[in-house]
């Protein structure tokens, strides 16, 4: 089974920048569809970015003009680049991904593969 391998998290200050990878052969294809999910503890996991490869991205308003999601199709890499970062961007972040016909939507359930998730803690 495919395993998608997220990687880049880690702790940093309050304005600070970390980018994601996520590894995912096979689902870096046009009109494949990838996400970066996030879960903080006691909150529900929340769509961050989405990707519609080939067609457009979404963001959740929270991220928009602070985080950008790019892909290697090369490298069958996703990339998240999150850059002056606030402590309530202090979550697990994970990767996901569906093959087409597929929405490329913030919605969990839109997704299939799964990740095991990168710790990022934000401090003040």
């Amino acid at each position: 089974q495919v395993q998608l391998v997220e990687t880049g998290g880690g702790s940093v200050q309050a304005g600070g920048s970390l980018r994601l990878s996520c590894v995912a052969p096979g689902y870096t294809r046009y009109e494949y569809c990838m996400g970066w999910f996030r879960q903080a503890p006691g909150q529900e996991r929340q769509g961050v970015a989405s990707i519609k490869i080939g067609g457009s991205t979404r963001y959740t308003d929270s991220v928009k003009g602070r985080f950008t999601i790019s892909l290697v199709s090369a490298k069958n890499t996703l990339y998240l680049q999150m850059n002056s970062l606030k402590p309530e961007d202090t979550a697990v972040y994970y990767c996901a991904a569906d093959r087409p016909p597929c929405t490329g939507g913030l919605e969990g359930y839109e997704y299939v593969q799964w990740g095991q998730g990168t710790q990022v803690t934000v401090s003040s």
